[in-house]
């Protein structure tokens, strides 16, 4: 396979490639056909002329652009007779009654060449075996000798124009490959656009696929900030119930040993006194390893207006001695004890 002379579509010059993949070789450029276009022009105007320059239809003739070409790379069928007539080879229509009477088999011929809607290929024989050679696929596709007339006949009732080549074909490398070898086609080829579309397709369905997953990823990256964040901010609010809880637990034990005073002896004063400064102590030792978000200043203001609240309610619900003064602070607490230890006179 990889012997056959096989043009693959450019631009619309499919009439370069028919007669190249015809030929097995790069024989014609699109400059050479040109040049038979502009000479088919040329006899055309020259017959058109007889008839009188002055003529209108010579000037309609004139005014019309070229049957012959176009500027997108489309050549008739004259174009391409004119070209194999420099081979010594003759176009015959393949559903002529000429042709049609002579009852040839198909298989028996060389080659033919197919038209439909300015599109032109080849089918060859290469050896004894039969090859679609269309510039629109991506290689030569193998025909069966029983396929090839049922191949011609749906050709036909979809439009196509099918011409025969009668006269020698000049020798190619297939030919003599092919002639003394028969070859299989594991898998047919397939159009150009179909295997540039599915190309393409498998490309966006990566793309989407890849785009997808790094979707994904980034909604788990925002969900586990999310949640860090979460984190972050209960482990602060328990932080400062923790620290109010402390706060509270410390103040009340002072606050308790500030009332036990006004009973106990002043040896029992000093225990309260102690125990509450192991205490606050401890609080305060707490507080400063747990409290990172609230500063001291802020604590401080809290601490002292909690105490000043506890302060005023323990001097509202705590009874006065009659020879004391009330306990306001420390200094009227120990005043109010050392009055306590002076004896009594006896009566």
């Amino acid at each position: 396979m990889d012997s056959i002379f096989h043009e693959k579509q450019e631009g619309s010059l499919c009439a370069q490639h028919c007669l190249n993949n015809l030929l097995q070789g790069e024989y014609f450029t699109p400059v050479d056909l040109s040049s038979i276009a502009h000479q088919l022009d040329e006899e055309e105007r020259m017959r058109m002329a007889e008839g009188g320059m002055a003529s209108e239809e010579y000037r309609t003739f004139l005014q019309q652009p070229s049957g012959n070409m176009d500027d997108s790379g489309f050549f008739s069928i004259q174009v391409i007779s004119n070209a194999l007539r420099v081979w010594g080879l003759e176009l015959i229509l393949f559903n002529s009654r000429e042709y049609q009477s002579l009852m040839i088999n198909p298989i028996n011929e060389k080659a033919f060449i197919c038209n439909y809607k300015e599109h032109w290929f080849t089918i060859r024989k290469l050896g004894q075996q039969w090859f679609n050679l269309n510039s629109l696929l991506t290689g030569p596709e193998l025909i069966s000798d029983t396929y090839l007339a049922l191949f011609l006949a749906q050709l036909q009732q979809e439009g196509y124009s099918i011409f025969v080549i009668r006269g020698n074909l000049p020798e190619c490398e297939a030919e003599q490959i092919l002639g003394i070898m028969r070859v299989q086609q594991q898998q047919r080829p397939r159009l150009i656009g179909e295997e540039e579309a599915q190309t393409s397709s498998g490309r966006s369905v990566a793309l989407g696929q890849s785009e997808m997953a790094f979707g994904v990823e980034d909604e788990v990256v925002d969900e586990d900030e999310e949640l860090k964040r979460a984190l972050a901010l209960s482990r602060q609010d328990i932080d400062v119930e923790d620290e109010e809880a402390d706060l509270r637990r410390a103040i009340q034990l002072s606050m308790q040993g500030a009332v036990m005073s006004n009973k106990s002896s002043e040896c029992g004063l000093g225990n309260v006194k102690s125990g509450s400064q192991a205490a606050g102590s401890a609080a305060r030792e707490q507080r400063e390893g747990q409290n990172e978000t609230l500063t001291a200043e802020e604590l401080r203001k809290r601490r002292q207006a909690y105490f000043d609240r506890q302060q005023q309610q323990t001097q509202t619900n705590i009874p006065q001695p009659k020879d004391t003064q009330p306990t306001g602070s420390s200094g009227s607490v120990n005043a109010g004890s050392e009055g306590d230890q002076q004896p009594k006179p006896s009566q």
